[in-house]
């Protein structure tokens, strides 16, 4: 299927946690919180502003992102958990490609 989001909204795929805790402690899948952290699939086309000039969305489809906990809306597609959020729910775009492979 493919999904592309509407005005200034991003299609989020999740990315998970590790297993183990810093001191070597493994979490049950029913302690985990679900994570802050996924990588942007799909991105809308922008907003308009009140004079109906286009406003660019600052995230692509591949970046690495961090989101509040509450944020967006899960969906489905093809059988896979997603979020569809607006472009502010985003908090900042994960630069390094270390932290970002981690996330």
């Amino acid at each position: 299927m493919t999904f592309t989001p509407l005005h200034d909204r991003v299609l989020v795929r999740r990315v998970n946690s590790d297993e183990k805790t810093a001191g070597g402690l493994i979490i049950p899948d029913t302690a985990k919180e679900k994570p802050g952290r996924g990588e942007v699939i799909a991105v809308g086309p922008g907003a308009r502003d009140e004079h109906g000039k286009h406003i660019d969305i600052a995230v692509k489809a591949g970046d690495h992102i961090l989101f509040g906990k509450w944020s967006g809306t899960e969906i489905t597609i093809d059988g896979e958990e997603m979020l569809i959020m607006k472009e502010s729910d985003i908090l900042g775009i994960i630069e390094d490609t270390e932290i970002a492979k981690a996330a």
